[in-house]
């Protein structure tokens, strides 16, 4: 009566429906890059912060 294909079929054919990505072009995992890199500006910010509260306290 109601015939659907399996959902392998409909993702598979999804799929072929969008433009391949580009090597070099698209950066699968771009909210990882932007976490990354906030974490390393975050440590680095807290280090010289801490440092410039120790030399303004006189202890380094």
């Amino acid at each position: 009566m109601f015939h659907r294909k399996p959902i392998e079929e409909r993702i598979a054919e999804r799929q072929a429906s969008r433009p391949s990505l580009r090597e070099g072009k698209h950066f699968e995992h771009g909210p990882a890059r932007f976490v990354f890199i906030f974490v390393i500006v975050f440590v680095v910010i807290g280090h010289i912060a801490g440092l410039l509260l120790l030399m303004a306290m006189g202890l380094h």
